[in-house]
């Protein structure tokens, strides 16, 4: 099987990349496009160097898409911008990728016959909900640019189903973690600044809840879809934590041994979602449920950023951002990362949490 990965250099993309080639599988052969913004690394796919091919370009390429969509018996769409934060500073890059890039590579895949296609979405196209949880059925109603933009981009999916027959199935999922994820996003943010002695910023009063779901949770639910899925169908991939932002906190304070007062409290988001909640029951019945308990993947997650320093400290020493803390270069993520490894005896002690 021939399968496209856009978006294959970030943090989910490239996870699923990594569990496509486990095993050095035979059958399967991958190529990944990613254009390499500033939370695009080529380091992510390290551990399965030289067995894929890689394409540098952009999804609102229709020329290049034409030339590398069509072979793929699967195409896979990670590619997104996808900060809550930077939309709202700048909402444009969100709308052309999100909306836009998703479009081209639609029809570049109808044009192709590709026999069929995963959009891989967000929870927080729904918005907030105060009780219970959405189902594959509820309106979309998001609030951020970031959410409305991945709104947009699955609406022109499922449209391109009902009005041409592309054979695409369209995926939502909580609150994702685990290695490689960029250090502007809560928990590596949260780590990071910690294994770097600095205090952990909280947006607001903290009773923000999400949904978490480790990644490698996240990417086998997609390959689930990709397999099983009915075309023109949405599915929910639920977490297994739903926790407030202070209940999150806690949990990676007592892993180093910290307490309250490495948090410091900032400024609100705007527009800031209260809670997020999905019904899963609909992918459940594919056969799929999620295996990583939230408090065995965060221990080891928080294990990967303190013996990995030398993969996230250059993305994080350029300049200071919100959050009190070094954040995002922008530019070519596959450059080289400089630091030395994290020793054993500086990792933070285990616990239950």
């Amino acid at each position: 099987m021939r399968i496209l990965v856009t978006g294959g250099a970030g943090f989910i993309g490239s996870s699923h990349v990594r569990s496509l080639l486990a095993g050095e599988r035979a059958d399967v052969e991958v190529t990944v496009l990613d254009k390499l913004t500033y939370a695009g690394n080529l380091r992510n796919l390290d551990p399965v160097a030289g067995r894929f091919r890689f394409v540098h370009g952009d999804i609102c390429d229709a020329g290049l898409l034409s030339r590398v969509v069509p072979g793929h018996d699967l195409v896979v769409n990670f590619a997104a911008e996808s900060h809550v934060d930077r939309s709202i500073q700048a909402a444009h890059e969100f709308v052309r990728t999100n909306v836009l890039g998703t479009q081209t590579l639609l029809q570049a895949c109808l044009d192709a016959r590709t026999p069929r296609v995963v959009q891989v979405s967000t929870d927080e196209v729904y918005g907030s909900i105060a009780t219970g949880s959405w189902d594959e059925t509820s309106p979309v109603a998001p609030n951020s640019p970031y959410a409305a933009a991945k709104a947009g981009g699955d609406l022109i999916a499922l449209a391109y189903h009902r009005t041409y027959g592309l054979p695409v199935c369209v995926t939502r999922c909580g609150n994702n973690y685990g290695p490689y994820q960029y250090p502007e996003k809560a928990i590596p943010l949260f780590v990071t600044n910690l294994l770097d002695g600095r205090d952990v910023p909280l947006y607001g009063d903290g009773h923000n809840v999400r949904d978490w779901i480790h990644v490698d949770d996240h990417c086998r639910a997609i390959r689930v879809v990709a397999e099983h899925g009915v075309a023109g169908e949405v599915y929910h991939v639920a977490g297994t934590a739903e926790l407030t932002n202070l209940q999150l906190v806690e949990r990676i304070l007592a892993a180093f041994g910290h307490g309250w007062e490495r948090v410091r409290h900032v400024e609100d988001r705007k527009a800031h979602d209260l809670r997020y909640s999905l019904s899963d029951g609909k992918l459940r019945a594919l056969g799929f449920t999620p295996r990583v308990e939230f408090e065995s993947g965060l221990a080891e997650t928080i294990r990967w950023y303190a013996e990995n320093r030398w993969w996230w400290e250059p993305l994080t020493a350029a300049h200071p951002a919100g959050g009190g803390r070094p954040a995002a270069e922008p530019g070519n993520g596959a450059q080289e990362s400089g630091g030395e490894r994290r020793r054993h005896s500086d990792l933070p002690k285990r616990s239950s949490m």
